[in-house]
């Protein structure tokens, strides 16, 4: 990497004096072509921002441990944008609505009619606040459900310091209406402020700029000045230090786990940097991570300032951190340009697994992302392999769905192949020109998929007929809105893997494990040489690869996750106890759900499934207690 700096400064002084001793300096590059951005309706909310839109949203909550609630209140900034509206619709699950006001002035507030309309399974229950000509801000007076599905309550038990109660949100997909009332689509952007009353010793912390100053006795005010999307207002109280990484990044985590997250953590201002170079300002500010408590459901969530994270990335070798690149990448693909709808959510997790790739190369190396990208690649085929036609397309359809249905590999890495291919075709320099101007063109705002094809268009195939006759209309269909992997899909190569496939044959032809060179693998070796493995093995040979690597009792989540899996296809025993201790302290889905699943394809296995999340279920997120459920009771 030194080598590599060295030579890239050596150039830019070249190309500088170069450019100071030129009669004719080199032009810049044509500006981005701007678009007029299509108008979609989101299947996904009752509101009705296309009549009335919230711009700011001011909440005003206080945190109650004791009933398992979040009590206040949401004032909500609105603009009329037809000028006879006078209704505001928005988006509610299991809130129990007490009061609604409005005012003119921002100040003077008086009661006005609401109703709440017939509940949805899928969408929650429509909330409709009757809006007076003058109104310019609507307050909703409410409290939360204990069974919120956005939010998660954990007694001090199922925390790692087991000294204080601990509370956090998910918002992603439209779970943010389930804790505060608005306008849940990804297509509303709105700014927002908020007070935050906790109980003597919790810290609070949001997805947005704390105050100057220190916090009032159990008070925390927030600001974010730039506008999102409700999915990624975000919230989490408990026993929370923090601990400065870099001149704008830093971690919070419970004291006893600050060691270990920052120690593994400590290359994100190196990201951010390296991200910068290739698509941009970091354009938020600070970036921190919470490291929350082993429930989490997901491997992080992009929440803007402040990245939600599990442990179960803190692998002890950096292994596992391009799972903060992936989150940090969202700082541009996702929260800066942001999918209108859940159908376009390849936009925001395509472009991101891209990013987080080519953020990876440039901090630790070609050969890693390397790695990455052929293990991903290998679970997309494995999962087209095994999904319905309908769920392989890009731009999927999921009117009548539950957006959460279309959270799976697709969109990351069938998206991350598109974009792959398209760097690959017109060029690496020209493709990261594209982006960058992408990311600029649309900062703050939120596109359909059919914006992305005609900027795409507009602005790398028009100029390039060459490159445009490679990346037909009809192409694109089949990348986009057709099941399945075009032939033109990229196939990544890892020289990496060839010593790993080496070892496997060997291992399998009849060399014990003692002597296979495995000293030096990361987490992504291992994986390549578990796929390596026959499904099934000898109860000799599972003994062999656990007795001498430890796989039981590893303490990597991801190598116990699939030594797990070999585990249950193999009736192995030793490692049932692992698996019940594994499944009932950690909630992240994309580890615990195939667990699961692997399970259930026996009586025997079933019957432990069931056994096992009736002791985890309580300790799981709402998201993964339904998602979990419907697999152990299907």
């Amino acid at each position: 990497m030194k080598k590599l700096l060295a030579v890239f400064l050596i150039l830019s002084s070249v190309l500088v004096m170069s450019c100071q001793n030129s009669s004719t300096e080199k032009p810049n590059p044509p500006a981005a072509q701007a678009i007029q951005l299509v108008e979609v309706r989101d299947v996904h909310s009752f509101a009705n921002p296309a009549q009335v839109r919230v711009k700011h949203l001011d909440l005003n909550l206080d945190v109650l441990f004791d009933r398992k609630v979040l009590k206040g209140s949401a004032t909500l900034t609105i603009e009329r944008k037809q000028a006879d509206a006078n209704e505001l619709k928005l988006d509610t699950r299991d809130l129990k609505v007490s009061k609604a006001e409005v005012s003119g002035d921002g100040s003077n507030f008086a009661a006005t009619k609401f109703a709440l309309g017939q509940t949805d399974k899928i969408l929650g229950t429509p909330l409709t606040v009757e809006l007076p000509a003058q109104a310019t801000k609507v307050r909703i007076e409410y409290e939360t459900s204990p069974t919120a599905s956005g939010v998660q309550w954990l007694q001090p038990a199922q925390t790692a310091g087991k000294r204080s109660p601990y509370v956090f949100t998910q918002s992603q997909a439209i779970h943010a209406r389930s804790w505060i009332p608005l306008q849940d689509s990804p297509g509303v952007r709105v700014t927002y402020s908020a007070t935050i009353r906790t109980p003597a010793g919790i810290r609070a912390v949001m997805s947005a700029e704390e105050s100057d100053g220190p916090p009032k006795l159990g008070e925390f005010s927030f600001n974010m000045r730039q506008p999102i999307p409700s999915y990624l207002i975000a919230l989490a109280a408990g026993d929370i230090a923090f601990q400065a990484l870099g001149k704008r990044t830093g971690v919070y985590t419970e004291p006893v786990m600050m060691e270990k997250a920052a120690m593994e953590l400590e290359d994100t201002e190196k990201m951010i940097e390296a991200t910068e170079k290739l698509y941009g300002p970091y354009r938020w500010g600070r970036y921190d991570i919470l490291v929350l408590p082993p429930s989490f459901p997901y491997g992080g969530m992009e929440n803007p300032r402040l990245t939600f994270a599990t442990p179960t990335i803190l692998a002890g070798d950096k292994s596992l951190v391009s799972l903060i690149a992936h989150e940090l990448a969202h700082s541009w693909s996702g929260n800066l340009v942001t999918n209108a709808t859940w159908r376009d959510f390849w936009l925001n997790e395509g472009f991101t697994t891209y990013l987080e790739r080519r953020i990876v190369e440039a901090v630790y190396g070609r050969e890693t992302e390397e790695m990455q990208a052929v293990l991903g690649r290998r679970t997309l085929e494995s999962l087209l392999a095994k999904f319905d036609p309908r769920d392989q397309i890009l731009h999927v359809d999921l009117d009548g769905r539950d957006p959460d249905d279309g959270s799976t590999e697709v969109p990351y890495e069938k998206g991350a192949l598109l974009l792959r291919y398209l760097e690959e075709t017109a060029g690496r320099e020209k493709f990261d020109q594209f982006l960058k101007g992408y990311f600029d063109s649309f900062a703050f705002q939120s596109i359909a998929t059919a914006d992305f094809r005609t900027y795409l268009q507009k602005n790398l195939l028009d100029a390039n007929p060459q490159l445009a006759a490679k990346v037909s209309s009809d192409l694109l269909d089949e990348w986009i809105e057709k099941p399945g992997l075009p032939a033109s899909a990229p196939k990544p190569q890892s020289n990496a893997f060839a010593n790993v496939e080496a070892q496997a044959t060997a291992w399998l032809a009849g060399k014990p494990a003692s002597g296979l060179e495995t000293k030096t693998w990361t987490t992504q070796e291992w994986l390549h040489f578990f796929q390596r493995l026959p499904a099934k093995l000898s109860e000799p040979q599972m003994k062999d690869l656990d007795q001498t690597f430890g796989l039981t009792n590893t303490g990597n989540a991801v190598i116990a996750h699939v030594w797990l899996l070999i585990s249950i296809r193999n009736n192995y025993a030793t490692a049932f106890p692992r698996l019940e201790e594994y499944l009932t302290t950690i909630g992240r889905q994309k580890l615990i759900k195939p667990l699961y699943e692997e399970l259930v394809k026996t009586p025997a296995g079933k019957q432990r499934a069931k056994a096992i999340f009736a002791k985890a279920r309580a300790g799981y997120h709402p998201i993964a207690q339904t998602s979990v459920g419907k697999i152990v009771n299907g």
